[in-house]
């Protein structure tokens, strides 16, 4: 495609050079730049792209997209070692630049599909894959793009981040069009929406699930934290929106209220209240997950859910609420719910031999460490063992919390690393400890080694206690330092009721993670 079609339409731009040139590809990042494609230098979180251009111009760029305010500092044609003479555009906003061109390039690939955005803190996961059930069982044809992988209906990528860069969700959209899926599930994250990454995106239903303490690393405060969570209804009915777009928001969160007001599309809410379009009544826990009655504006169903957390109600509304405003029937929806057997790394159980009650869970927050606490507080006849620890180079305010919340909730607590990377997992361990403290809690232990600290819990529980490893959930992988390790909290929980039982882990199986398919897709 021609540079001056890719680029046709930008709000602000200069060129420098010929626009007619032919590009053959758009890369961010210098490294998968192809000869006579196009680089587009973000400015990012850490790294400034614009430090790239010459590596970018060295592998044959034919063109480059930059901030006008680089290139008054900076003239990438002045860099020795550069062979061919780039075509230069200034931008004042290189993102809204990459979209803009990541849209043309692979031809606007969700005309024709539904997207569905669902953003919030906790249980955008659940929520996507309780709706590609209930829309699989509606007949149609199902793509999702979230934390743990990117699919479609006969095949399946990793994920390395919840809502992927523009033109890479480009990419990831065309690939779904081509394989004829007539809706997309993305979940959408405050980052996303931040950096603009789905700018453009036509969503016909935007989820709001609920907002807690999170990213406190990257965003300044809990407003500005919500602010970016906003921006995915404030542009339903405007730029980027589908023209019968509709917003989903849970009306029991303190901030729903606010988010339908900011608003001008149609909204259909959720809870547990009277006055909600979705809500659920006579929600019971039973041995093999929960049932309610949940009432819709065309008709109420009674739902069985395999999920195991009390809280779970509200993804399994938000999920129903989305699945409604897409004109699916009540019927289809309770149906849908049914199906879904569980989801990889929200309290999932690790089926072991010794029958012992272990669950793993995603739960990173301080919200989310309450509620799958909750959940098994009410569901364990003995103690709750908890082993978990925090992410290190991200928000170390949730440190202290999270310490209380599991000393509050948990009779043991083991605190361990989750994925350290460069900070001193130690430092990362005190600032836990200090919550636990507070809680009260006496009993508690520190171990930084995960895999020891898993087989601490295993090696005290008794056949009535149940243990919890929150944190990392799916993830097959813990990042020490610079270095991602294989590791995988349901195969050492696995292998270490192996070890109690018989002194080493058991063949086959058993020394796998459970459920090997979704593990590898983490």
């Amino acid at each position: 495609m021609e540079l001056k079609a890719l680029i046709a339409g930008l709000a602000t731009w200069e060129v420098k050079g010929d626009p007619g040139v032919d590009i053959g590809g758009i890369a961010y990042d210098s490294r998968k730049v192809v000869p006579g494609g196009a680089f587009v230098a973000l400015t990012g979180h850490s790294l400034d792209g614009h430090r790239f251009i010459k590596e970018a111009l060295q592998k044959g760029a034919a063109a480059v997209v930059m901030e006008t305010s680089a290139q008054r500092s900076y003239d990438p044609l002045q860099e020795q070692g550069v062979q061919n003479t780039p075509v230069m555009v200034q931008v004042p906003d290189t993102r809204e630049a990459l979209a803009h061109m990541a849209r043309r390039f692979y031809d606007y690939p969700y005309a024709g599909m539904h997207l569905i955005g669902i953003t919030g803190t906790n249980g955008k996961t659940t929520t996507s894959y309780l709706l590609e059930s209930i829309l699989s069982e509606a007949g149609r044809r199902v793509g999702v793009i979230g934390t743990i992988s990117r699919r479609m209906p006969g095949k399946t990528w990793k994920a390395a981040v919840t809502t992927p860069e523009s033109l890479d969700l480009m990419h990831t959209l065309r690939k779904m069009a081509d394989g004829r899926v007539t809706d997309v599930i993305m979940e959408v994250s405050s980052h996303a929406l931040d950096q603009g990454r789905a700018r453009g995106c036509p969503f016909r239903v935007a989820v709001f699930t609920n907002i807690s303490r999170d990213h406190l690393d990257y965003h300044p405060s809990m407003a500005a934290y919500f602010e970016s969570k906003s921006r995915l209804f404030r542009d339903l009915a405007g730029k980027g929106g589908a023209a019968s777009a509709t917003a989903v928001i849970n009306m029991d969160d303190p901030m729903g209220q606010a988010l339908k007001s900011s608003t001008e599309a149609p909204v259909t809410t959720f809870g547990c209240q009277q006055d909600t379009d979705v809500r659920a009544e006579k929600v019971r826990l039973l041995q093999d997950g929960l049932a309610a009655r949940v009432h819709t504006p065309v008709g109420d169903a009674d739902i069985h859910s395999a999920l195991m957390g009390d809280f779970d109600i509200y993804n399994i509304l938000a999920a129903a609420a989305a699945a409604f405003s897409l004109g699916v029937s009540v019927e289809e929806i309770a149906a849908g719910i049914g199906r879904l057997t569980g989801v990889p790394g929200r309290l999932e159980r690790v089926v072991n031999p010794a029958s012992l009650r272990i669950f793993v869970d995603y739960a990173h927050t301080p919200d989310a460490l309450f509620k799958a606490l909750g959940a098994m507080k009410k569901r364990t006849q003995g103690r709750v063992i908890t082993v978990f620890g925090c992410g290190g180079d991200r928000d170390r305010g949730k440190r202290p919390e999270m310490g209380q919340v599991a000393g509050r909730l948990s009779d043991v607590v083991v605190i361990t690393s989750d994925n350290p990377r460069t900070e001193d997992p130690e430092t990362i361990a005190r600032e836990i400890t200090a919550g636990v403290k507070d809680s009260g809690l006496k009993d508690y232990a520190l171990e930084l080694d995960r895999e020891k600290a898993i087989f601490m819990a295993v090696h005290m529980a008794g056949k009535e206690d149940g243990i919890l490893i929150a944190g990392k959930g799916h993830e097959d992988y813990q990042i020490i330092g610079q270095q991602r390790r294989p590791f995988d909290d349901r195969a050492v929980a696995a292998k270490a009721v192996s070890v109690r039982l018989w002194g080493q882990p058991a063949p086959g199986p058993l020394g796998s993670p459970p459920n090997a398919r979704n593990a590898s897709e983490g």
